[in-house]
């Protein structure tokens, strides 16, 4: 297989620290890739999507799926990408490239699931499946989030600012720079962006969570973290 390559959401983080955002790559082609894509592509964002292999293999999915959009290799998702989403199947975090993504703003919105994703030993010895891929990422200025919306979510829950029932998504990461680049991403796709402090906090918004099964506004949100543990390892 061959490896992959606007206002913030809370007080005190200061937007677009990590520069602003003009591209979005997107590494996977799947239902939940193509789902923000297609959300990123109506914020006025430019958007590449790639897979684990030959762009041509994907055209056709993109074209259809995400029209707008461009189909690349995975290097050059990663390396024109202001901001990298990462969409793949869990089990496969690590046939991605560490180097491309070395520096970069990466938003890990990958879940796991027993079913298709089988025994992962290294998440077995991880607080959370974010900081397994952190791990393998070790220069990725990685950033939890959009995990916790269904793809077919992504498009028709988002809203304008301000509107009373406007669903709000958190957002974990260690980089506060990097963390306040991605909320204003989460902001700019139509949800209130909520800080949700370290990665480690990324835990809380997993399958089986309160944060992962219900829809929530700001403030349900900010009292959910408040009361969610900072996770032990496994």
């Amino acid at each position: 297989m061959q490896p992959w390559t606007s206002t913030p959401g809370s007080a005190g983080v200061p937007p677009g620290s990590a520069g602003p955002v003009h591209t979005v790559g997107i590494l996977g082609a799947g239902r939940v890739g193509t789902a923000v894509a297609r959300q990123a592509l109506r914020a006025g964002y430019r958007v590449l999507v790639a897979a684990s292999g030959d762009p041509g293999a994907i055209e056709l999915i993109v074209e259809v799926m995400a029209p707008g959009a461009t189909a690349v290799t995975a290097a050059e998702a990663a390396g024109a990408g202001d901001v990298v989403v990462l969409s793949l199947p869990l089990r496969k975090f690590d046939t991605l490239d560490p180097e491309s993504l070395r520096g970069k703003v990466v938003v890990d919105a990958m879940n796991y699931w027993a079913e298709t994703d089988g025994d992962m030993a290294a998440l077995a010895e991880a607080p959370s499946s974010s900081q397994m891929v952190q791990a393998f990422l070790p220069g990725a200025r990685l950033v939890k989030t959009l995990n916790h919306i269904g793809y077919h979510e992504v498009e028709s829950d988002h809203r304008p600012p301000g509107v009373p029932d406007r669903r709000a998504l958190a957002v974990a990461g260690d980089d506060r720079e990097a963390r306040a680049t991605v909320m204003d991403v989460v902001e700019r796709l139509g949800y209130d962006a909520v800080d949700a402090g370290p990665l480690a906090a990324g835990a809380a918004l997993e399958p089986g969570t309160a944060i992962f099964t219900g829809r929530h506004d700001r403030a349900a949100l900010e009292r959910l973290l408040e009361r969610a543990p900072v996770p032990a390892a496994r």
